[in-house]
């Protein structure tokens, strides 16, 4: 897989954060870079940039790749837009009678033991802990800083401070396959000489010789204009050439793997540097960050030291290194509260190796200077809770589950009536039921509501002359029976051109994404994958 220079060039020039006012900005490039931890030169963040795109070839050429026929769109349309004209009524819960409905101790017996898992109490753990925030430890300021040390520091450094020197160029490229013969070769090398030679005769004019002969897409309408480049950005021959010109000249034919280049220095900007007086504040922030990154480092790392030392308990070792020892819980997974709302800090509480072996655990990262130490000192396994103290929860879900099965019995009996020739109408109006006509129904949408559409959509289409029945039950318990009076199918001709597109566009990205998905798990078939869950 290889990834040409020219196409990491756009994906750098493309990057917005190297961008001002929407352009490229060598500048702005040279500081992303040199602010990164640690500082990136250009050729290692090209090979970075290369690394991924190359990682990303087969991938992106399959999900690209995918289209939609005109009959797949048609079909999609005609699902995705269908309409529908329903008639709906309301059937309440009987709530109140199953309310009063006594409920014996049988029945409790009977439902407590058919439903165990219902009332079981999850398994709970209670902490103790030691907490090392480096945000709470006193740091330096900027102003305590030494000016000496900052000093030497700078000069240590300076070259971070200096922009790069840069260079304004244009060329012309007469390209030539690496696999080309020899004749082949030497056409394109005389070509590219022969340009040299125009561009350099009294009154040539580089710009328009690179118009008319450039075979580069990216910079020949341009007049091969590369606009300020940067020691290192380049291939290394066209690299090793434009930073030993002089301003002004041309020079070629350089070859690099792609081809024959004329190049034109156009102009020079060299490096410049910030003094101590401008860099010393930022100099300072840095060094109190880096005291106070040392600091924590110190005494998370005297901490473990000393829980090493006995791992069965963390007072001693918290005294030792003038920390306190909290507790939290006991909580379940489901409960947890303080530091166990970490996710790290939870799956470690609830380990069997804290649970059983009662030992401390390695330093769990809580954020950026900020970790803890934790022992299980209690744990209490997953158990039923007894009868006589869910009792009553117990009589709540039998009253529930009477509420329930009572108010789809009425929903049934609705559309069993219907079944038998009456119209949903009548049957709402002899039971005194709220009902309503709702037309075009659109799919997918909560309209009257996300339970309602669900059970519309997936009822039949209703033959010719009849209509499609069919319940949803609703989150209060109620139940909504409906009836399916017609079906209008989407038509692509009534989507805007924009829309359409715009839809193709989505739907072939999706499947784009499937086909990636396939292809990945076909390769896992052929290789052997390893996951570590835990470094997820």
């Amino acid at each position: 897989m290889v990834v040409s220079d020219a196409i990491v060039r756009k994906a750098i020039s493309d990057e917005p954060a190297f961008q001002v006012d929407g352009k490229f900005d060598q500048s702005r490039y040279a500081m992303v870079l040199s602010s990164q931890t640690p500082a990136l030169t250009p050729v290692e963040f090209q090979n970075r940039i290369r690394q991924s795109m190359q990682e990303e070839l087969v991938p992106n050429g399959i999900r690209q790749s995918d289209f939609v026929t005109d009959k797949e769109f048609a079909r999609l349309v005609k699902l995705l837009f269908e309409t529908r004209d329903v008639t709906l009524v309301a059937v309440p819960a009987p709530v109140a009678d199953a309310a009063a409905a006594e409920v014996n101790d049988s029945q409790v017996k009977a439902w407590y033991d058919s439903h165990a898992n219902d009332f079981k109490q999850g398994e709970s753990v209670t902490l103790e802990y030691v907490e090392v925030d480096g945000n709470a430890l006193p740091a330096a300021t900027a102003q305590a800083v030494d000016d000496a040390a900052l000093r030497k520091r700078y000069e240590a450094e300076k070259s971070r401070f200096m922009s790069t020197e840069q260079r304004l160029a244009s060329h012309i490229l007469v390209t030539v396959a690496a696999d080309a013969d020899a004749a082949t070769r030497k056409a394109a090398e005389q070509k590219a000489a022969a340009l040299a030679t125009q561009a350099k005769a009294a009154g040539g004019d580089f710009a328009a010789l690179a118009k008319a002969n450039s075979q580069d897409p990216g910079s020949k309408d341009a007049g091969g204009d590369l606009g300020w480049v940067e020691k290192g950005v380049m291939a290394k021959p066209f690299d090793d050439a434009l930073f030993s010109m002089r301003s002004g000249e041309i020079r070629g034919p350089v070859l690099t793997d792609f081809g024959y280049h004329v190049l034109q220095l156009r102009e020079i900007k060299p490096g410049q540097g910030k003094s101590f007086e401008e860099v010393r504040d930022e100099l300072a922030r840095e060094q109190a960050d880096a005291d106070g990154e040392r600091a924590y480092n110190e005494l998370a790392g005297r901490l473990v030291n000393e829980v090493l030392k006995n791992p069965t308990s963390l007072g001693p070792a918290a005294q030792s290194v003038g920390l306190q020892v909290q507790r939290v819980g006991p909580f379940s997974r489901a409960t947890a509260s303080g530091i166990a709302t970490n996710p790290a800090v939870l799956r470690a509480a609830f380990s069997d190796t804290l649970v059983q072996d009662g030992t401390a655990s390695d330093p769990i990262e809580m954020g950026p200077r900020h970790s803890v130490v934790i022992r299980v000192v209690q744990h209490t396994p997953e158990q039923a809770q007894p009868l006589a103290q869910v009792r009553d929860a117990v009589i709540t879900a039998i009253r529930a589950d009477r509420a329930a099965k009572a108010a789809e019995a009425a929903a049934d009996a609705i559309l069993a009536r219907v079944a038998k020739g009456e119209t949903l109408q009548a049957v709402a109006a002899a039971g005194k039921l709220q009902v309503g006509e709702i037309p075009g129904i659109p799919r997918g949408q909560p309209v009257p509501s996300p339970e309602i559409n669900q059970a519309i959509f997936e009822a039949p289409r209703p033959a010719p002359g009849k209509v499609s029945t069919g319940k949803a039950m609703l989150p209060n318990g109620s139940y909504a029976v409906f009836a399916v009076t017609k079906v209008d199918d989407g038509d692509p001709a009534k989507i805007p051109e924009q829309n359409r597109v715009q839809l193709r566009q989505q739907v072939a990205e999706v499947q784009g994404a499937a086909a990636v998905e396939s292809f990945v798990g076909a390769l896992r078939k052929k290789f052997k994958v390893t996951r570590h869950e835990d470094r997820l």
